[in-house]
């Protein structure tokens, strides 16, 4: 509409000065002759006048079109030639005035020019009165739904920004819940188990459970760092210092063998090679989740987490030796129906899957995949892994892990 608006400035300019050069020609220096250059000049000037008001319906643009059609109806009765200038000035109503005075103002238009067509003409012809009416109402059709496409245009981005921030607000909330559940859930239910063998033994064994209580309070020194970095949008806190991916799940390990659960085995096989950091971060918050319904439901002796580089894929296998479950009948309410939805919409964000094989009384296998075709490259074998030599991650806050093989190939972990 704003370049609409400029053509028709420039047309009534146009139509303006044509008018007058048609008049100085039929009719020279009349009598009438500075009459009409004045009132040109007037029209010329009240119409640029009102190009520098605000595009808003304030009263000033109102009054300054009244103006003009004042004068240019003063300008069609001393020369009808000027009717011409009706065409941009309708245009200028239908965007100026409501819609019940643009409707006089185009029958006022309408009415001038066909008397000005009247005097002008030598015969009488149906032209005379049935052109202007036709002109002047396809002109207010077509104008008309210009501004109602325009309007229903604005409407449908309105309701596009507010389906957007909803969606924002929808994914932002999943976002932090998926986070919180990945933490602070875990991190709380750890201080909840610990403290709980800790007042269990407290009157038999009070060095154990005095073990379990500076447990318990590197597990909280743990979540207070976990509760920051969750705060200022970071990485999970075993991912600090870029220690790489095994060296992130080595602290992962590390940390669940000292809250008192089942024996726990980490093996890195294929070449190790950087990965995205949201592949870490998704990789590592797996194992995290993983590791934790181990320890809450599984009742499993022992674990095996696998990571293993292919050419096109980075590969994380977990597999307990626990009670299993079955995966189509996880209560909404449980953690684990809480959990591997969380777990596979996180993977799915970086392009990777879960999937999850247990049967009751027969453990539980995870595997998560992402696609990584930065080692597709590599054509050299791998290099034969030392299973005797234990595995070093970047320095951080946590001792390395060894290495231990797996009881058989893992394609997946506990719930």
């Amino acid at each position: 509409m704003r370049h609409a608006g400029l053509v028709i400035h420039a047309g009534f300019l146009l139509l303006l000065a044509a008018s007058l050069g048609r008049y100085t020609v039929r009719h020279g220096t009349d009598g009438r002759a500075p009459w009409v250059l004045a009132l040109a000049v007037l029209l010329a000037v009240l119409y640029l006048a009102g190009l520098t008001l605000p595009e808003d319906r304030s009263p000033a643009r109102p009054a300054w079109l009244t103006a003009v059609l004042a004068t240019w109806l003063a300008l069609v009765t001393v020369a009808p030639s000027f009717a011409w200038c009706a065409v941009p000035l309708l245009y200028t109503g239908l965007r100026v005035l409501s819609t019940r005075a643009a409707i006089g103002a185009v029958v006022l238009l309408t009415t001038a020019v066909v008397i000005a067509q009247y005097r002008l003409a030598d015969t009488i012809d149906p032209s005379l009165f049935l052109g202007p009416p036709a002109v002047a109402a396809i002109a207010t059709a077509v104008f008309t739904r210009m501004r109602s496409d325009e309007r229903r245009l604005r409407e449908t981005v309105a309701e596009l920004a507010v389906s957007e921030r909803r969606a924002g607000v929808l994914a932002e909330r999943e976002r932090l819940s998926r986070e919180i559940h990945d933490t602070i859930a875990q991190g709380t239910s750890s201080l909840r188990m610990l403290l709980q063998a800790a007042d269990r033994g407290w009157d038999n064994d009070p060095d154990a459970a005095r073990a379990h209580v500076r447990r318990a309070e590197r597990v909280a020194a743990l979540g207070v760092e976990e509760i920051r970095r969750f705060v200022r949008d970071l990485a999970p806190a075993e991912l600090a210092g870029d220690p790489g991916l095994p060296g992130g799940l080595a602290r992962v390990v590390e940390r669940f063998r000292s809250e008192e659960g089942p024996s726990v085995a980490l093996a890195v096989d294929g070449r190790v090679r950087p990965l995205a950091e949201p592949v870490q971060a998704a990789l590592t918050r797996t194992a995290q989740g993983a590791l934790a319904n181990v320890r809450e439901h599984a009742r499993a002796r022992a674990v095996h987490v696998t990571l293993t580089y292919l050419p096109d894929r980075v590969a994380l296998d977990i597999r307990d030796d626990g009670v299993g479950f079955d995966p189509g009948l996880t209560r909404a309410g449980d953690l684990r129906g809480y959990g591997l939805p969380s777990l596979r919409r996180r993977l799915a964000e970086v392009g990777g899957e879960l999937t999850v094989e247990s049967a009751p009384g027969e453990g539980t296998a995870l595997a998560a995949t992402v696609r990584d075709s930065s080692g597709a490259a590599d054509t050299e074998p791998p290099p034969t892994a030392d299973r005797d030599t234990p595995f070093e991650p970047a320095p951080g806050p946590t001792p390395a892990v060894g290495i231990e093989p797996p009881s058989r190939p893992s394609p997946g972990a506990a719930p």
